[in-house]
């Protein structure tokens, strides 16, 4: 089996398990969905790839149990599998507890400076989050929108 860092080092595996979380966070079990599975024609729509690229991909996924994949005929759907993430987490936990703010040979200029960079870089993921927020809302309105229409001719 790949070690787990070398399989999440791939950017179209990170991107599959990216779909999968978003499908996870969004599903609804009220209207009998599994909650955050897949098909691999869905993952290969989103990613915009082909489907033997994907199906690669997924494999790798699987072999280090990042993913499941459920059986229903011909279909596969597939959903993340959280529990080997845990392993990066616990590697990446030191590196983020460690006190940086006991460096005394920072200047006060060089404290601030790094305090306006640090205010940017949060000022900027914040309004990425915003952003991906309204691009999902407005989708997911325009798809309800479009669903009501169908039903009410």
């Amino acid at each position: 089996m790949a070690d787990i860092f070398d399989v999440v080092a791939d950017s179209t595996r990170r991107d599959i398990l990216r779909i999968l979380l978003e499908r996870y966070n969004v599903s609804n079990e009220s209207r009998g969905e599994a909650r955050g599975e897949l098909s691999v024609s869905d993952i290969v729509v989103r990613l915009g790839l082909s489907q033997p690229t994907v199906s690669k991909h997924l494999k790798v996924l699987r072999e280090a149990t990042l993913v499941v994949v459920r059986e229903e005929g011909q279909h596969r759907y597939y959903h993340l599998n959280y529990a080997p993430l845990e392993q990066i987490e616990d590697w990446l936990i030191p590196f983020l507890s460690v006190d940086f703010d006991a460096t005394p040979d920072l200047t006060t200029e060089e404290v601030e400076a790094g305090l306006r960079d640090e205010q940017r870089a949060f000022a900027s993921a914040i309004g990425k989050a915003f952003a991906d927020t309204s691009f999902q809302m407005s989708h997911a309105v325009k798809d309800a929108t479009t669903k009501k229409w169908r039903k009410n001719p």
